[in-house]
């Protein structure tokens, strides 16, 4: 991050057009000797606290060798070659260059404070400090050097200039950076430094303070709710952070000082991290691979295109134009976001918003690495991070609102379903009403026939006298009572058979909960039974050698050839085949799929079946499949029941042999 640049916008436009006229009229007019005009020089005094170094105040010399040294610099051959600021297109446009830069300051008055000079630039490469015509009283620091070389540990470069009161004094800058930029400084005392710090910093631990907030605070929503959404949203902010803490040179002032490769490798790194991050997050925020699957995959190739470009550019080319590679995925990902805003997802207007503010605040940052300082202002330098933090603030609302729009339509699935299941509860209870009045009259019927039987018996009795004349009659009544018994076990017969009648009518018809499904198939020896007469229904034929006669093997309901010895268990060639967890659940949600025609979602059937969600939706998939075969059959029926879909057989199985 620069320092503050509080200087009209106005003033340096019309220096910036004035310098180019000024520049293209010596250089047609004026022979080679002329060309260095004169600088004037910077006056402070005791009431003054702090100076914006101004172009014309300057002079500034290219060394394309990179080799001059101070003394050579200094000889009249190279020193009528020295351009004034102002007069310079860019200050430092060719990165393979070393810059020479000669600054004049008078001191009117006592010098009561100690001056220094700061440039706003902290990644500049090679910094050579001439405080005095003699080289060896030189300081060499730069963003290739370790933190310590420096005599004060600032993020920014400060040097002491040793002002003599009513001296006119000259410095030389000896400047290299690997990357386009501008001479951009200002002259500070100690009290101005103090106070600038204060403000500064204390910005900045506000800016990264928020940061780590919304770090924490997403990070937490990730670990409790499972969105993977969170926590792509906390890899952006924290590459956002890096390249923030590469940009304003705090992490080289706190967290890697001493090592000034990795410094280099962040700074190049962060910005193609940035882009990954990014377009990682916002295709999931925008849900891209669902609304637009062939933009997205194009937008893949695009991010991944320019991420290799970029590392090439950045490990081998070094050509300073890489950035222009960054427009194209960015804009991409931008249009990509406004198309699903226009297809009716609300939560994308946030995005659009908050990216257009760092869209705005990246094109001044553009300018300045070209060397353009039309627009370089307080503002317009603190733009990016006043823009990434309301876009922190309004994308953590946006993704809020989207999770709560997901979980409005979950709360409207549930609250179908619970419509449904009232309906299914209803007829339950009808039911149960019926069987309730079946098991009053088979009651009435046993209370009649007991009055009956104590009928017969009493008159019986009473005729015990005459059981002699009356035997065949007695004979006959016997019968009658024998007849009657087993009418009583018949009826019980079938009552239980009706019983179960209506329990198997229940399940087919949908109206039964996993506890009465239970109670048909209680455990896996009842689902094995009833699957194994299922598959062999029409007689047993070995799937090798096709013989008709087995026994029992070794599993449960299990079938072994007698000529080949092929043992086949009762789940193979089903849709229970490698089947991971019980079969009783596994036959319930089958029953359930195929009822609800496949409209059931894994997360009911989760909860319904206490298993994991992933376990059901994989498990779901394979009926769905099975389901889909079962149509294409051609013996397939529009109203069959959920059983023939059991016998899948798609994924053969290899038996063991006995």
């Amino acid at each position: 991050m620069h320092g503050c640049l509080p200087y009209p916008t106005s003033h340096i436009l019309r220096r910036f057009l004035g310098g180019w006229l000024s520049l293209i009229l010596v250089l047609v007019w004026a022979p080679e000797s002329q060309v260095a005009a004169q600088t004037h020089a910077l006056q402070v005094h005791p009431g003054l606290e702090e100076l914006f170094v101004d172009p014309a105040s300057y002079g500034l010399l290219e060394d394309t060798t990179g080799r001059l040294t101070l003394a050579q610099v200094q000889q009249p051959a190279y020193a009528a070659r020295f351009v004034p600021g102002d007069k310079a297109v860019t200050n430092m446009e060719h990165p393979n260059s070393a810059y020479w830069l000669k600054l004049q300051v008078k001191a009117k008055g006592a010098v009561r404070r100690h001056w220094y000079l700061e440039l706003f630039d902290s990644h500049l490469n090679d910094i050579a400090f001439f405080p005095s015509a003699d080289a060896a009283e030189g300081v060499y620091t730069g963003a290739d050097r370790p933190l310590a070389t420096r005599k004060l540990a600032y993020k920014n470069f400060l040097f002491y200039l040793p002002l003599k009161p009513n001296e006119t004094q000259t410095f030389y800058l000896r400047l290299k950076s690997t990357s386009k930029t501008s001479f951009l400084s200002r002259l500070r005392t100690e009290q101005s430094l103090a106070e600038h710090f204060q403000a500064e910093y204390g910005l900045l631990g506000a800016f990264y303070g928020v940061l780590l907030i919304m770090v924490i605070y997403n990070l937490c929503l990730y670990l409790f709710i499972g969105e993977q959404t969170y926590l792509r949203y906390v890899l952006y902010v924290l590459s956002c952070s890096l390249l923030f803490l590469s940009e304003d040179g705090l992490g080289f002032q706190y967290l890697w000082p001493n090592q000034p490769y990795l410094n280099q490798v962040v700074i190049l790194g962060s910005p193609i991290l940035l882009l990954l991050t990014f377009s990682y997050y916002a295709r999931q925020f925008l849900d891209a691979p669902q609304r637009l699957p062939r933009y997205d995959k194009w937008l893949r190739v695009v991010v991944l295109s320019s991420v290799g470009v970029l590392l090439l550019d950045a490990v081998w080319l070094h050509s300073g134009w890489g950035f222009w590679f960054y427009l194209l995925p960015y804009g991409m990902l931008y249009y990509a976001a406004f198309r699903i805003w226009r297809s009716g997802m609300r939560a994308a207007r946030f995005f659009l918003l908050a990216h257009a503010l760092v869209a705005l605040s990246v094109g001044f940052l553009i300018l300045r690495k070209l060397g353009i300082n039309t627009f370089t202002t307080t503002a317009t330098v603190y733009s990016m991070n006043a823009a990434f933090v309301i876009e922190v603030v309004v994308l953590s609302y946006a993704l809020g609102e989207k999770i709560k729009a997901i979980k409005d339509a979950t709360i409207r699935a549930q609250a179908k379903l619970v419509k449904q299941l009232h309906k299914k509860h209803l007829a339950q209870d009808r039911l149960v009403e019926q069987l309730r009045q079946n098991q009053e009259l088979k009651d009435q019927l046993n209370t009649e026939l007991e009055g009956e039987v104590a009928r017969r018996t009493e008159e019986l009795r009473q005729q015990s006298d005459t059981i002699s004349a009356q035997n065949r009659e007695l004979l006959q009544a016997n019968g009658l009572l024998a007849l009657q018994a087993a009418a009583i076990e018949k009826l019980n017969t079938d009552l239980q058979r009706d019983l179960y009648q209506s329990q198997t009518a229940r399940v087919l018809s949908k109206e039964v909960d996993f506890g009465e499904f239970s109670r048909i198939y209680p455990d896996k020896d009842a689902c094995l039974v009833y699957l194994a007469d299922l598959k062999w229904a029409h007689g047993y034929h070995c799937r090798k050698c096709g013989h008709e006669k087995y026994c029992d093997g070794r599993e449960p309901h299990s079938r072994r050839c007698t000529r080949c010895r092929y043992v086949e268990s009762a789940t193979a060639y089903t849709l229970f085949q490698k089947c991971k967890f019980s079969i009783v659940k596994a036959l319930y949600a089958v029953f359930l799929i195929h009822t609800h025609k496949g409209n059931y979602s894994s997360q009911e059937l989760s909860r319904v079946l206490d298993l994991r969600q992933a376990t059901c939706w994989s498990f779901q998939q394979k009926v769905l499949e099975a389901m889909q075969r079962r149509r294409q059959a051609p013996e397939f029926h529009q109203h069959e029941g959920w059983t023939h879909v059991l016998l899948d057989d798609s994924v053969p199985v290899e038996a063991e042999q006995e």
